[in-house]
């Protein structure tokens, strides 16, 4: 892997990035996005005009460029511009583009019990793994982490969710609390496991 040479402009954007606590993919997310209009611009992108940011988006929209990806991008680049080069007048001439919200796919019950019962591995764990996942919408991370304590705590530690039907989430995403909800049936399985 090639070593790349980082620029004073490259670290005081590195920098910003860390004072606001993101996270080192994003952040590597938001380098590369930069770097990609620095490439198209043939210079340093601090030295842009909004001419040719505008340019910028009409060749990320002639290339065909996701929508997740052009915004992606044009969120970089308001960083960019708006921390690091402390020129917040370049965000009025970037544009998100919009994405037609669609519902998500919701399995029948059917369909629940069919993917459950086809987990493999021993005992209940994986089962109980992927339940808790689907019938309360946490994430695979936040599964990881749960605790007994968050689903039946302790009375000392936290007052009883569980006859509330609740689960606490510590730390999700972004590092926020919440609470998802508990169905008997998956509580019966977490009992089981």
């Amino acid at each position: 892997m090639k070593e790349e040479k980082t620029t004073a402009l490259r670290q005081r954007m590195i920098e910003d990035m860390r004072i606001r606590a993101i996270g080192e993919t994003t952040q590597k997310g938001h380098i590369r996005a930069v770097k990609h209009f620095a490439t198209f611009l043939g210079r340093s992108p601090d030295t842009a005009t909004p001419d040719e940011l505008r340019a910028y988006q009409l060749h990320m929209t002639d290339t065909e460029v996701t929508k997740s990806t052009f915004n992606t991008r044009i969120v970089s680049l308001r960083l960019f511009f708006g921390v690091t080069c402390g020129r917040e007048e370049m965000k009025r001439y970037m544009q998100f583009r919009r994405k037609p919200r669609r519902l998500p796919v919701v399995l029948g019950v059917e369909e629940v019990g069919d993917l459950l019962a086809a987990v493999p591995g021993p005992g209940l764990r994986y089962r109980a793994a992927l339940g808790i996942s689907y019938g309360a919408g946490l994430r695979a991370s936040e599964v990881c982490h749960l605790k007994v304590v968050d689903i039946v705590p302790k009375a000392h530690l936290r007052h009883d969710d569980s006859g509330r039907m609740l689960i606490h989430v510590d730390e999700g995403k972004n590092g926020k609390d919440r609470k998802a909800m508990l169905s008997p049936g998956l509580l019966d399985l977490l009992r089981e496991s």
